[in-house]
């Protein structure tokens, strides 16, 4: 890419290891975080997604934007997943549109968005926001992709089923998930689309283009 591209939450589980694999491409790695992350090859910015004024350097001028980041646990307030997981992708698409530009939005949210009746959502209303800052993703109009994956696991990545509509279980390791990140941002065929993310048996993916083509973009499917 011409561009660099920005991680945010880049200093987190999920996002360090999509940074190492845009590092590995050779592309300019901007880590957007609240906590202090190395330096080396990429260049690092604190930020915070509830802080729109701390977004404008680190999003500015960038080709793709890759939010992985974690809801707060309080049920209101700053700490809220309303103030990350809705308030704060706003913010991003503001701060990353700033100048004019349209960068491509890889989105990392999870399975259950859509079954609002789930533990989960007690705390937070957690999956109704994160349905909501997808939302605000797809009608953005900005290239995009949305990420649902399953529980997250450890260890390196088998076999990868992608599925749509919000109706299965299971887990996923974390490098599966940045490597659907990082492919997502090269393919087109990863454009216009929501998916979620489980493990299945067998090898890691030899052709993400070929998972992707396998799916139907969100204007002829439901979300």
């Amino acid at each position: 890419m011409d561009n660099p591209v920005a991680v945010i939450g880049g200093a987190g589980s999920v996002g360090r290891l999509v940074v190492a694999g845009l590092v590995s491409r050779g592309e300019q790695v901007r880590v957007v975080s609240r906590r202090a992350h190395p330096g080396g090859s990429v260049t690092a910015f604190r930020a915070d997604v509830r802080d729109r004024a701390s977004l404008g350097a680190p999003l500015a001028g960038c080709s793709a934007v890759v939010v992985s980041v974690e809801p707060g646990t309080s049920d209101s307030g700053p700490n809220s997943p309303k103030a990350t997981m809705y308030d704060g992708v706003l913010n991003v698409l503001d701060a990353a549109t700033a100048g004019g530009e349209k960068p491509h939005i890889v989105l990392v949210s999870q399975i259950y968005v859509t079954r609002s009746n789930h533990p989960i959502n007690s705390t937070g209303r957690m999956l109704d926001w994160r349905l909501a800052g997808e939302d605000a993703v797809r009608s953005s109009g900005l290239p995009y992709t949305v990420v649902r994956p399953s529980w997250l696991t450890g260890g390196g990545t088998g076999g990868v089923r992608l599925e749509q509509g919000d109706t299965g279980d299971g887990q996923i390791s974390r490098q599966a998930v940045a490597d659907a990140c990082v492919q997502a941002l090269y393919l087109p065929s990863a454009r216009s689309l929501t998916f979620e993310m489980y493990g299945a048996p067998g090898s890691a993916p030899a052709d993400w283009d070929d998972l992707f083509q396998a799916l139907a973009p969100d204007s002829a499917t439901a979300r």
